[in-house]
């Protein structure tokens, strides 16, 4: 249930009737509203430790999204940050594609994700990633209208498939954290511990620093970074999203040091009343601003101390209401309202007016409007 599931919940509160397709299914580790769903898989899930290691059936995605039979449906809306969109649909139908981000493994970071692949990995992604662009190009052309999960992915969108979108920042559950929490003296780095995300610019710096740092995830990367890390570090482990909540709402400030096309956790953080401190690129730039949090411009050690000293010289100056205030903009109304707008405008163009389901206009209308 990370931020790709929780866009598939909120369109599925949207349209209460529609089924979901998806390649791989882990049922026990959805959300009640989506366990509850008509959920049809691939040939993927009948492979042996398909559920753990559907990542390494990139080669076969292309074929299994393809066997679908989507021809009972009017209106498709894809959530993909990989080949989803590739799905056939009618001729007549509507295909809205939520893009969290074209595919970052075989476009702009192919060279980080080769880093941290073995020599098969490495050769295969060199066989493969030259024909999956070639599709994932191709197959953008099966999409009628594209929604972007922030401006920096509608910037990639526009970059490697040369097409228009509408930036519908993703939803985030604001009412579900408490922001008048005390706050106590550690920082908090949450995530997945895989490259990209570069907690390990966290922890060398915390290292260094000798301020206290929480480390909730789990990851490739944490074994070699619990060696490295000093005393003052303490890594939790993958923890429940009540205890990552708990955290958040009583940290000094979360540490975000990877660039994210939209980042969800910041956001939550912002909605528990603490201020982030985050990689100035990506996403963040569009959710972390002077009144929430600081912004270092460079992924190395020495950056991200001096943002924290900035930081903590100005602490102060960081209202949690405010920073509540700041995050609320970002709640499930103004996703919805704003997916709604699209599948309209789309539907205004391709069939001259239809409407969208009541359902989902129900739920288009913010208190007090």
């Amino acid at each position: 249930m990370r931020g790709g599931e929780k866009v598939v919940e909120e369109l599925c509160r949207m349209f209460p009737d529609a089924e979901i397709f998806t390649l791989v299914c882990d049922r026990e580790k959805l959300s009640p509203l989506l366990q509850s769903k008509t959920i049809h898989t691939s040939f993927l899930q009948r492979i042996p430790t398909a559920r753990r290691n559907y990542t390494k059936m990139l080669p076969l995605m292309p074929f299994a999204l393809e066997q679908f039979d989507l021809q009972a449906f009017d209106l498709v809306i894809s959530s993909e940050s990989g080949p989803a969109k590739a799905v056939i649909t009618r001729p007549d139908a509507l295909h809205i594609c939520y893009c969290h981000s074209p595919m970052r493994y075989i476009w702009d970071h192919f060279h980080v994700y080769q880093g941290d692949l073995g020599r098969v990995g490495r050769f295969m992604m060199n066989l493969f990633a030259p024909l999956l662009r070639i599709w994932d190009v191709t197959t953008s052309a099966r999409v009628d209208a594209f929604a972007a999960n922030s401006a920096h992915v509608g910037r990639r969108i526009r970059k490697f498939y040369r097409r228009d979108s509408m930036v519908v920042h993703p939803p985030v559950a604001v009412q579900d954290f408490d922001w008048q929490q005390p706050r106590e003296d550690f920082y908090l780095c949450a995530g997945q511990i895989v490259g990209y995300k570069r907690v390990d610019i966290a922890v060398e710096a915390f290292t260094k620093s000798g301020r206290r740092l929480i480390v909730i995830g789990e990851g490739p990367q944490r074994e070699r970074l619990q060696r490295i890390a000093g005393s003052n570090i303490v890594f939790t482990g993958y923890q429940s999203f009540p205890v990552l909540r708990d955290h958040l709402q009583r940290c000094r400030a979360l540490i975000f040091p990877g660039e994210e096309d939209f980042g969800i956790l910041p956001v939550e953080a912002m909605a528990a009343g603490a201020p982030v401190i985050a990689f100035d690129s990506g996403g963040a730039r569009e959710t972390v601003t002077p009144e929430t949090g600081v912004r270092f411009k460079a992924q190395t050690i020495d950056s991200l101390n001096d943002a924290i000293d900035r930081f903590e010289a100005s602490q102060g100056w960081f209202n949690p209401q405010t920073i509540r205030a700041h995050a609320e903009t970002f709640g499930p109304e103004k996703f919805r309202r704003n997916m709604i707008a699209l599948i309209e405008s789309a539907l205004h163009a391709s069939r001259g007016g239809m409407s969208i389901a009541p359902a989902a206009k129900e739920q288009d209308t913010l208190p007090g409007e």
